[in-house]
């Protein structure tokens, strides 16, 4: 949610990641997100976000090493996973959001008692589970999230302004741009999970290539991501 003037809307660009960069698995403090869907459609979405240290997940969905791709997330177990973590979560959001225009979404968040949301998304909900790893590069913050379950080992990184999101710095470890594309939304996702068509996708970037927005300004592209 920005406060520069914007209200509540929020400005991002999206891309496809292979493997998470040196940059993001040298960050000290990832988080693991449990986010629950209990609205989403044509673009407008309701959810509850759980977050937790990376750390506190145990088995075979733990953060890779350096120099890995995606976590491994075979076998991960939703309902197990919520009992697992019931007394690690340390933060809770109640989320609403619009649907992409441009680069921006409304989006208005609430922050929830831990203990209710948690119960919430127990009751109900679809689950997208993932890491979150944040680095900042050159002049930019960026968030890579690689996801688990049903949506691994789909890598996605976000730059976020507070205002929109022109001239970027492209770091080298974004394949293709996806900002306009709807299948990369968490609340698509929550319904129609990567699994269910990543063929297809891998097929459509073999066939045409990275796609970068021209409609943003000026787009640098591979910048080192080194630190």
């Amino acid at each position: 949610m920005s406060d520069t003037g914007y209200g509540d809307f929020e400005f991002e660009r999206k891309f496809f990641v292979r493997e998470l960069p040196a940059a993001a698995l040298s960050e000290p403090d990832p988080v693991l997100i449990v986010q629950s869907y209990f609205l989403a459609a044509e673009g407008y979405a309701l959810r509850i976000r759980l977050q937790a240290p990376a750390t506190a997940l145990p088995g075979a969905a733990a953060p890779p090493p350096a120099g890995g791709g995606a976590p491994v997330a075979a076998g991960l177990d939703e309902v197990a996973l919520l009992g697992a973590l019931a007394d690690r979560f340390d933060s809770c959001f109640l989320t609403a959001k619009g649907p992409y225009i441009g680069g921006t979404r409304y989006e208005a968040e609430r922050e929830l008692d831990v203990s209710v949301g948690l119960a919430m998304v127990r009751l109900g909900g679809v689950k997208v589970v993932k890491y979150r790893y944040s680095v900042w590069l050159g002049s930019d913050g960026w968030v890579l999230d690689a996801f688990l379950g049903r949506n691994a080992p789909l890598i996605v990184a976000e730059c976020e302004r507070g205002g929109p999101v022109t001239d970027l710095a492209i770091p080298d470890f974004c394949v293709t741009e996806v900002t306009a594309d709807p299948r990369f939304a968490n609340d698509t996702l929550a319904n129609h999970p990567y699994a269910l068509w990543r063929a297809d996708f891998e097929a459509e970037l073999a066939a045409s290539g990275p796609r970068f927005l021209e409609e943003f300004g000026s787009n640098e592209l591979g910048t080192s991501s080194d630190q």
